[in-house]
Parts: structure tokens; sequence; C-alpha cells
């Protein structure tokens, strides 16, 4: 049987994915940071793995566990809500630290077993990558770097027979709104010149469950994907996740941020 790796599958798009690759007969190693959430997968039937992604030295252990590795699905992440100026470098920081530094480590670690295998790299980015939108700069950022990393991944892996695949999701029934929204409440106060706009911040935060597609079918798009001969480079799935990059492409930019601005509530002045 065919092995897979997915990070982030203590809920959401990780948990979804994990059922249909395991449903489908791969071996699935699915990873969690706490440990209630690495005992739920082990009793689902999972080779559940405590993981930091950013921890090298756990990383290194995993890699020498697998042995061989044919899809390594690159899913941790969150979504860091609230404008920019307020969540500072710090908020940043810690964004990329997961979305983005943790793809290119767990990615490095885990290349010999995939080298093994010609195995194929499958990164979580986001249409956020593509249409970006106030109070979610960092979000943004972060899945246009996704974006970025995963093409060039792609063209330097391909000596070696791996291939990358990149799936920006659209709205997908997940906890990411909840999760989002708990991120934004952290941010917003009273002390903040962004105060009187924070029905707008909450309002993006929750943008994403907007109509959503249910995580079971975003989970089955991306496995057929995965298993065609030749994968997309690209895969987009979920409500929103081509209207959006298509009103990113076509919309001249000045329409576009006025329209963004009206609809999280940043049309006046201050």
């Amino acid at each position: 049987m065919p092995n897979v790796l997915i990070t982030g599958c203590s809920s959401g798009i990780g948990r979804a994915l994990a059922d249909a690759f395991k449903a489908a007969g791969y071996t699935v190693w699915a990873s969690a940071r706490r440990p209630e959430d690495v005992a739920a997968l082990a009793a689902a039937g999972f080779n559940a793995v405590e993981l930091d992604v950013n921890d090298s030295a756990a990383l290194q252990q995993l890699a020498e566990q697998l042995g061989e590795l044919d899809v390594l699905v690159n899913n941790a992440g969150y979504g860091a809500m609230g404008p920019l100026l307020d969540g500072g470098t710090e908020a940043m920081q810690r964004q990329f630290e997961t979305n983005v530094f943790s793809i290119v480590g767990v990615t490095q670690a885990l290349f010999p077993a995939l080298r093994r295998s010609k195995g194929l790299v499958v990164n979580i980015g986001s249409v956020s990558g593509v249409l970006v939108t106030p109070f979610a700069g960092a979000y943004c950022a972060s899945k246009a770097a996704v974006h970025a990393l995963s093409d060039a991944l792609r063209m330097e892996l391909a000596p070696f027979g791996v291939q990358v695949m990149e799936v920006q999701p659209g709205a997908i029934n997940t906890r990411f709104a909840k999760n989002a929204g708990a991120q934004a409440e952290l941010l917003i106060n009273e002390q903040s010149p962004w105060w009187p706009l924070r029905d707008g911040i909450r309002a993006r935060s929750q943008a994403s469950q907007d109509k959503p597609t249910p995580a079971n079918v975003f989970a089955a798009d991306v496995l057929k994907a995965v298993q065609q001969p030749q994968p997309p480079r690209l895969l987009r799935s979920g409500n929103g996740s081509r209207a959006l990059p298509l009103m990113a492409a076509l919309l001249p930019k000045g329409l576009l941020e006025k329209v963004l601005k009206k609809r999280f509530g940043l049309a006046g002045s201050l």
C-alpha cells in the first residue's frame, strides 16, 4: 500500500484528507500537535504522529520511521486575522513559521524518502494568496509565498522524479473561521486605530464560511488529483476557488480595491 503523510490532521481539511486517503487504501501517517488529537487519530486507525512541523529533530526522527513516502501533504497552517500593523512583525513571523517555513522544513526532512519512491508533494495553499483582502494580510502573504515556493520546488525536484502539486482551496466547511475569529479577537481592542472598523475585521475572519464546500468533497477532489498519472500543477476546489482568482485577474486593481474596502468597512475615513 502507498504511504501518505498529512500534517495538521486534528480537524478540518487535514482530517478529511486523512479519511479520504485511508478509505482509498493508503497507509496514512497523520500528524497533530496536541496529544489528545494524536490519541483520537490513533483510535481512528491512522499511524498517528505527535509533531510540531517546525521541530527539526522531530522531523528527522519521523523521516527515519517512514522509510519510503509516496505522498506528502503539507497541510498544517492557520489564519492570522486583523490589521497588519496591529499584529506587527511578531504575528507575521508566527504566521510564516507555520504556513511557509514548515513546508520547506518538512519537505527537506522527508526528501530522501520521497526521492526513493519518486513521490508527490502536495502543498495546501489558498485562493487568499491570489486575491488579497484587508485584515488578512499576514495570511494572504503566507499563502502567496506557498504559491511561489511550490513553483520553485516543482522545478527543483523534477530531476529527482519528485512532483509538486499546489492546492488552493476556496471556502471549505471547517473550524478555520472559528479559529480565525479567535485570532482576530486577540488583536481587537480599544487602543487600536482600527477599533471603529472592528465589524469589518470580524467579517473578514468569517469570510471562509460563505457557502462553504463540505470538507469531504474537497478531500475527494484532492485524492482524485493525486491519483492521476500526471497530477496537475495547481488544483482549485471549493466555493469561490475559481471565481475569486478570476476576479483578481480581470478586475482593474483600483476597482477591486474599492469593492474590497466597501465589503470590509474601509470605504470611509477615520
